[in-house]
């Protein structure tokens, strides 16, 4: 199994970041598996994919992906750097592009974790990899139980004028086949998209309802942080 290697043991004159980055993502660097890294010239700029092999044993439902964005700074024997948790890797690999690395270099390696079963599933990965600046992430449960690996994802549309301006994302391993597929429905409300995510988790939910059509190009008018709020009473 491949290992990640960060390249910053050298890099300690901020005891302060090196202790931050310790704490956040090397302290279970034997357990992250590199999906997809491009290192810049020189290593000034690095961008990682991980799966973090000891995201089931914590609490349930947490994302499983590491997205690592690493700057050096060789001259003053320092780095800085920024990470997110995320439940697709597709997302992680938007996050990574949208902080400099170029699309075509952070390609997801085909010999780590299943690959997609159909050609639906490829376009939807490549668009979320894409334009996943246009939503915000307000909710996501992983399920790793062998006879329903799933996640499910609530997005929010960044541009307040989009037709369906709450999706779910949903990906589905076939633990025989050893593929995934991943789907896209669109919803009017948060309460509905949310309904929808607990229902999938619990067998009951119905097909996911076709995304309305875009009526503009509009770019996102939202600022990138915001989120689905959590509505009360909802368990998962």
């Amino acid at each position: 199994m491949p290992e990640v290697d960060f390249g910053v043991d050298e890099l300690d004159a901020d005891e302060q970041i090196s202790r931050d980055f310790y704490r956040q993502v090397q302290v279970n660097e034997d357990m992250l598996v590199p999906l997809a890294e491009h290192h810049t010239a020189g290593r000034e700029h690095s961008y990682y994919v991980l799966f973090d092999r000891t995201a089931t044993l914590g609490h349930p439902g947490v994302p499983r992906y590491i997205a690592v964005h690493l700057h050096r700074h060789h001259e003053r024997q320092t780095f800085d750097f920024e990470k997110a948790t995320l439940p697709l890797p597709s997302m992680a690999q938007s996050w990574l592009i949208h902080r400099g690395c170029p699309a075509d270099a952070i390609t997801l390696d085909p010999e780590q974790g299943p690959p997609a079963a159909d050609e639906a599933t490829r376009a939807l990965e490549q668009r979320l990899a894409g334009d996943g600046d246009h939503y915000a992430l307000g909710y996501s449960y992983t399920c790793d139980d062998p006879d329903d690996m799933v996640t499910v994802v609530a997005l929010r549309a960044l541009d307040e004028r989009a037709t369906s301006p709450f999706r779910v994302v949903v990906e589905e391993v076939d633990t025989v086949a050893w593929t995934h597929t991943l789907r896209e429905g669109g919803f009017a409300t948060v309460e509905e998209a949310l309904t929808w995510c607990d229902e999938r988790l619990t067998g009951t939910a119905g097909p996911l309802p076709t995304v309305r059509p875009a009526t503009s190009a509009t770019r996102p008018a939202l600022p990138p942080t915001a989120s689905i709020p959590r509505p009360p009473g909802k368990s998962r």
